[in-house]
């Protein structure tokens, strides 16, 4: 076949996919990986890089963006091919191999594929209070990238689940004043994080919402808040809002690439096989039929180490499917 038909392509560099892409290269097959963001590390590195992770095998915790380097020194170590800013749109089978097309224009030719695309395409829900959009960048984040943005100031936490709360937590001893808001008095959070900053010197108001955001044009300067049982107002200093309220997912073209496909969920049978031969599928994405769905970091591992040596054996038949312990084996 021609140089430039690789042996496995992965669509995603999300932990998933950088885990994967190791894996496959420990396999020593040609590999690819191609994501749509400017830099690898998926959600990890995009939505919380400075908040620490606790459930990651062999760290009692890390945060984000060290994880983030770690499975990129490990995953690039055997020089995969690496495209990013190239979103994936179309997949088809071609005299046995398969072809990808992005939206840059280019074509990507494999032999098998492994989708590791994560939850699709996601966007924040937006703060829809009166002035919020106008503010955006200018003191309302949706995103924390460095959380020394916050030092010395007076932050207002719009959520009520992991993010918001994880990030109460995080931030607290370097803002002046963290104010958290949220509309019920149920979190969807971690347990042992709500009970954690339920004792901090974070001021939660439950049952409160945002009613309007205001500036002086360059930042925001105040937010009214309400009580959505009494609808009283009070009016809040803040010098940035942190919007937490979830996201919006979307597969994407993924939806036309002829996969078997349930809500959000790509299926797959235990070998982590989809519906299309020598296309694959891991991590979030990934809705096993006769197993657990479990959205973890550590699932997407066990789930991209079995997807690459089934394709492994797809691509090359003489090959095992178990190769034995890495540490038997010859790199």
């Amino acid at each position: 076949m021609p140089d430039d038909v690789y042996d496995l392509t992965i669509v995603g560099a999300g932990p998933t996919g950088l885990f994967a892409a190791f894996y496959a290269g420990l396999r020593q097959m040609k590999t690819k990986v191609i994501d749509a963001l400017e830099q690898p590390g998926g959600q990890v590195a995009v939505l919380y890089p400075e908040k620490y992770i606790f459930d990651v095998p062999g760290y009692s915790k890390i945060l984000a963006k060290d994880l983030v380097k770690c499975l990129v020194e490990q995953g690039f170590q055997y020089n995969p091919t690496v495209v990013l800013g190239e979103r994936v749109t179309s997949m088809h089978r071609i005299n046995g191999t398969i072809e990808l097309g992005t939206d840059k224009g280019t074509r990507h030719v494999t032999k098998a594929v492994l989708v590791a695309a994560g939850v699709g395409a996601f966007s924040p829900n937006r703060l829809e209070a009166k002035g919020a959009a106008d503010y955006e960048g200018k003191g309302v984040y949706y995103f924390v990238k460095d959380k020394g943005t916050f030092k010395g100031k007076n932050l207002l936490i719009v959520g009520g689940g992991d993010s918001a709360v994880d990030w109460a937590l995080n931030i607290k001893d370097i803002a002046k004043k963290i104010t958290l808001v949220h509309r019920r008095d149920v979190f969807r959070a971690h347990e042992g994080s709500v009970a954690e900053l339920m004792k901090s010197s974070v001021d939660v108001k439950l049952f409160f919402e945002v009613k309007s955001v205001s500036g002086d044009g360059s930042n925001v300067t105040q937010a009214v808040i309400y009580d959505n049982r009494s609808q009283a107002e009070t009016t809040l200093d803040v010098d940035a809002i942190l919007v937490n309220i979830g996201f919006r997912a979307d597969l994407g073209p993924i939806k036309d690439w002829g996969l078997q496909i349930d809500g959000r969920e790509i299926r797959a049978n235990g070998k982590m096989e989809t519906s299309i031969p020598g296309v694959f599928v891991a991590g979030d994405i990934a809705g096993p039929q006769d197993g657990v769905k479990l959205n973890l970091i550590a699932t997407g591992y066990a789930q991209a180490a079995m997807a690459v040596n089934v394709a492994k054996a797809f691509v090359d038949p003489n090959s095992k499917i178990f190769p034995g312990h890495s540490s038997e084996m010859k790199k």
